[in-house]
């Protein structure tokens, strides 16, 4: 493939009337979360990944502060080049309190998510972040008191924008109601790829665009089985976290592969890759969402990238839609994982069952 640096990819508004941004963006889970999730990263060959993406066009960046050292990186990196003004920067809080186990839940008690922020800033070094989710819902919180919770940092200008992950339409309906704040909330990161169309069915994309809030689909390409390059569990290291997932199980992996088998006829019916496939389908069918593939080298930035000016026929999108809804997926998509599993219902309190933080 041919690598041109100069040319940025399209790009595309977060919600109705929000910022424009790179129509893929960047997520930095395995690029940057050193040893934690996927395998050892080096990380000179992380700023070069970073570097070559925003050159690219691909502006938009997602990390969150339980990302292993992921936020201390792109802090460094933000330092060493001068150029936090030109990334749409995304972290989150409250997947669970970084400071204790994975365990102990969804956390976003009034106190941690302060604490989170000026932390999250600090480790940034930044003063502002430009769109902060609460990463999984608190069950035991009102969604209404994380909003209230986040507004002084909004009107301070330390935080611009807000979102959800992995949260139900009840909560994301409530949030967007809050008065005032609820204006700033633009987007919901959720897990959506060809082997997880969970958002679609159970109408929670569509509530996203009846108020107006963009979906930033995160795992697009699954966690990278859409991709092909992994035929064995030998080909991970052992201390990926793939390989505690259902779908890549002894029984499962082979059977998932098939699918991915059939998305490379297409691919190579378009002279394309399945990763550029899937995500060039992603964005056809969903002109207000952003997937954030996770890249690890500059080619990988590249060959994502470049799904963004893939232009694909209507029919290969309708045959595309066709394989996904038929396929047989394998697998879960998460639950052996405490931590990603904990909160995915995404339901809270009603604001008139909180008894305040010190009742908890």
């Amino acid at each position: 493939m041919t690598v041109n640096a100069m040319k940025k990819i399209p790009l595309r508004a977060i919600s109705k009337n929000g910022p424009q941004v790179g129509a893929i963006g960047l997520g930095t889970m395995a690029i940057l979360a050193i040893g934690a999730w996927y395998g050892k990263t080096d990380e000179n060959e992380a700023f070069k990944a970073l570097t070559y993406a925003l050159d690219r066009g691909i502006n938009f960046w997602d990390t969150a502060d339980i990302y292993g050292t992921s936020e201390e990186t792109i802090g460094r990196w933000f330092k060493q080049t001068g150029r936090r003004s030109e990334v749409f920067l995304a972290t989150k809080f409250g997947a669970f309190d970084p400071a204790g186990p994975p365990q102990s839940g969804p956390t976003s008690k009034p106190s941690h998510i302060i604490k989170s922020v000026k932390f999250s800033l600090e480790k940034l070094q930044t003063d502002y972040i430009d769109l902060y989710y609460q990463h999984r819902v608190d069950a035991k919180v009102p969604i209404e008191v994380v909003m209230e919770t986040l507004w002084p940092f909004v009107e301070q200008g330390k935080i611009k924008y807000l979102g959800l992950s992995e949260c139900s339409i009840d909560t994301l309906r409530r949030a967007k109601a809050v008065k005032g704040v609820g204006e700033k909330l633009i987007a919901i990161q959720m897990e959506y790829s060809p082997f997880t169309l969970d958002i679609e069915q159970n109408g929670l994309a569509a509530a996203a665009e009846e108020l107006g809030v963009s979906v930033i689909a995160y795992s697009p390409l699954a966690r990278g089985l859409v991709t092909g390059r992994f035929r064995s569990r030998d080909d991970f290291e052992p201390n990926d976290l793939r390989l505690t997932l259902p779908r890549w199980s002894e029984e499962n992996f082979p059977r998932n592969l098939a699918i991915v088998d059939k998305f490379k006829e297409i691919a190579d019916q378009h002279g394309a890759t399945t990763s550029q496939i899937a995500l060039a389908w992603i964005l056809a069918e969903h002109p207000t969402w952003i997937p954030i593939p996770g890249s690890r080298s500059i080619e990988r930035v590249e060959e994502n990238g470049h799904s963004a000016e893939l232009i694909l026929p209507l029919e290969a999108i309708r045959t595309i839609r066709t394989l996904v809804n038929n396929a047989e997926v394998a697998g879960t998509r998460n639950r052996t994982v405490a931590w990603i599993a904990a909160g995915v219902e995404g339901n809270c309190i009603k604001l008139e069952e909180w008894k305040g933080e010190e009742n908890m």
